[in-house]
């Protein structure tokens, strides 16, 4: 019996289709992996510039808030919907996690520490990730494996924070290496609590919602810090400028909206695996650009590092 034209052409359509449907999501999130790999590593310099003559929270508030209407603006002129009251909560809950407590408490940190330093401590957030997930109802149980890499990355942090493995000087500011480990942790919860949350069904609105959130909650956070009577418009440099329009547009519009999509499509685990690929970026960005000093107990430190993200990851079931 002879196939239907239709069919016979369907047949072969469909798969066609399948298949480039299949290739286009691929490249999509190649690229976006590419984009947070490489413009996140280049953010914690931008940060490095901006908060010479800006306040760390007041910049990272406006850099959060600017982004974040313009996302917002753009969305709805393409017809999405606004966020309702319940997905506003849950924007400012995620918001105030990972751009109050993670990205905010790293701006305030790098008053005090370098941007390459700083880049090596976040490396530990995939195994933030990890405990969390260990410890949060029906999360992934860590396997004997994992928590092996978790205690060496652990002791890879205590390396470089040592006073024998200090990438700068003397000495080392312990109480901006905390914040910085606080904000890793801050932003790897909200990274998990972020997949099961009622946000909105567009990542690009979500990411608005999300940045407009956080924004708010860094302006708050910047005035009872007093972080106004800091500000001289006058003393603003070129470079701070052109940092905090670096940390708008790629940093923010472009990588935070690649890393929302992220979260949706690929487990949180994977999205993670840009912390131990920026501190590459960052501490060679920092040598070059910052002359920050990179000493051989860094180097040896952030290679411990790497190999206990790189074991925790490897290790994770399918």
């Amino acid at each position: 019996m002879s196939v239907p034209n239709d069919v016979s052409v369907a047949i072969p359509s469909q798969i066609s289709g399948n298949a480039a449907t299949a290739s286009s999501l691929k490249f999509k999130i190649v690229f976006a992996f590419a984009t947070i790999y490489v413009v996140w590593g280049s953010t914690y310099l931008g940060i490095q510039y901006a908060i010479q003559t800006i306040p760390p929270l007041m910049m990272i508030s406006t850099r959060f808030l600017v982004a974040g209407a313009i996302l917002y603006a753009f969305c709805r002129w393409r017809g999405m919907p606004a966020p309702t009251g319940r997905e506003w909560k849950a924007s400012f809950f995620l918001g105030s996690l990972m751009m109050l407590g993670g990205t905010g408490g790293v701006s305030v940190a790098e008053q005090t520490v370098p941007s390459g330093l700083t880049a090596l401590l976040i490396c530990i957030t995939p195994l933030w990730i990890a405990l969390i997930e260990r410890v949060r109802p029906n999360g992934r149980r860590t396997t004997r494996l994992e928590m092996i890499g978790i205690v060496i990355g652990l002791g890879g942090v205590a390396m470089l924070v040592g006073q024998d493995g200090l990438p700068i000087g003397s000495h080392v500011d312990f109480f901006g290496a905390g914040l910085v480990l606080a904000s890793s942790f801050c932003w790897s919860l909200g990274t998990v609590l972020s997949k099961g949350a009622s946000t909105p069904s567009s990542p690009f609105m979500a990411t608005a919602a999300q940045m407009l959130a956080g924004g708010v909650a860094l302006a708050a956070a910047s005035l009872l810090r007093g972080e106004a009577n800091d500000l001289h418009l006058e003393a603003i440099s070129i470079e701070s400028v052109v940092a905090l329009i670096y940390l708008i547009v790629p940093g923010s519009l472009l990588a935070f909206s690649a890393y929302i999509w992220l979260i949706r499509v690929v487990p949180p685990s994977k999205v993670a695996t840009y912390a131990y690929v920026n501190p590459v970026i960052a501490l060679l960005l920092g040598w070059a650009m910052a002359g920050e000093h990179l000493s051989l107990m860094s180097i040896l430190a952030a290679l411990v590092i790497v190999g206990a993200v790189v074991m925790v990851v490897s290790m994770k079931k399918k």
